[in-house]
């Protein structure tokens, strides 16, 4: 199966400023912004949220 430019891999960059950084994808047509999640961020010990970088 090939890759497409519809689904890219993203990272998304924890906003509590500690560098932690998670890879996922993300489906272009669905969110064309800027993705943010809400995710847990091992160095802050607690749920931050993410936000894609670029």
């Amino acid at each position: 199966m090939a890759r497409t430019t519809v689904r890219p891999v993203v990272r998304l960059k924890s906003t509590a400023g500690t560098g932690v950084t998670y890879v996922t994808r993300k489906n272009r047509l669905n969110d064309p912004d800027r993705l943010v999640l809400r995710k847990y961020d091992p160095v802050a010990a607690r749920h931050v949220p993410f936000r894609e970088e670029r």
